[in-house]
């Protein structure tokens, strides 16, 4: 790759480079590793990212990501397993990417002469404590799932790492923590005195 600067590949196997690195965390041996699928990574980037610059702001990233998650994982097949870490890092940026709504204002707006009242705060406040109960009301595992997901943002292969829940179980907690959430929700919205 024309923007980063070639180092000689280290002699070995990629398990055996993997255990070098777990054991003596030299950064050195995590490059030359990872130089060897930066091309499979940069093409993973490029097909979800579809834009060049954000690509290769990508492979460096997913580079930082590597130094910490190599350590806490045990990684016997380095070149799979890269390549879900690298689309799972395009995912979560598209995912935050469309998160972020801009739109035009116009400055007349911004001034009011209505004195500012403090219903809208008390509504969303009254908003969260609903959804905190809600969530206390899920199954555990719907909850844990549904946490992790939504509010720690982790994706399914992060939640099954951290649980130990099978990948197809996780999707199944947060499809029924979804769907009971909103239930509950819709409940609390009907009870008199709640809107």
């Amino acid at each position: 790759m024309e923007f980063i600067k070639p180092i000689p590949d280290p002699s070995g196997t990629d398990f055996e480079l993997v255990a070098l690195y777990r054991e003596t965390h030299d950064l050195q041996v995590l490059a030359g590793l990872y130089q060897r699928y930066m091309e499979l990574v940069y093409g993973v980037c490029l097909k979800y990212l579809k834009d060049r610059e954000k690509s290769k702001d990508a492979v460096m990233n997913i580079f930082e990501e590597l130094v910490v998650k190599l350590r806490e994982h045990q990684v016997t097949h380095f070149r799979s397993w890269l390549f879900v870490l690298a689309k799972n890092h395009c995912l979560m940026q598209l995912r935050s990417a469309k998160n972020l709504k801009t739109t035009e204002f116009n400055p007349d707006f911004m001034h009011s002469e209505e004195p500012v009242h403090l219903n809208g705060i008390m509504e969303k406040e009254e908003h969260f404590e609903r959804l905190g109960r809600c969530l206390d009301g899920l199954a555990e595992e719907q909850r844990i799932s549904v946490e992790l997901f939504y509010l720690k943002k982790k994706c399914y292969n992060e939640i099954v790492e951290i649980t130990g829940f099978e990948w197809s179980m996780v999707r199944s907690h947060i499809q029924n923590g979804r769907r009971n959430l909103k239930i509950c929700m819709e409940k609390f919205d009907e009870e008199p005195g709640t809107n």
